[in-house]
C-alpha cells in the first residue's frame, strides 16, 4: 500500500478550501483516508495553512510521500 499525504477538497461550490490528508494512492481524491493532520484555505491572502508539524515528520519517517503542492506547504512551513 503506498501512502500519500495530499489535498482533499472542502468547502461549497466558489468557496474551496482544503484539508491535508494522509491517505492510500489508491483512494480518490475526497474518499477515504487514514489521517487528517492539516487544513489550508487559498482564498485568504496571506494563505492560511496549518499543518501538524509532529505528524507530517511520522508519516515521513514511515514511507508517506508528499504530493508537489504539499511538499510547498511543508517547506513554507518549515517542515521538510
Amino acid at each position: 500500500m503506498a501512502v500519500v499525504i495530499r489535498l482533499k477538497r472542502m468547502g461549497t461550490t466558489r468557496k474551496p478550501c482544503s484539508r491535508v490528508v494522509v491517505t492510500d494512492s489508491r483512494s480518490p481524491r475526497d474518499g477515504r483516508f487514514i489521517e487528517e493532520i492539516g487544513y489550508c484555505d487559498m482564498r485568504k491572502d496571506p494563505v492560511e495553512c496549518k499543518i501538524n508539524k509532529e505528524r507530517a515528520e511520522y508519516w515521513i519517517k514511515n514511507g508517506a510521500k508528499p504530493s508537489p503542492t504539499v511538499k510547498s506547504l511543508l517547506k513554507k512551513q518549515k517542515i521538510v
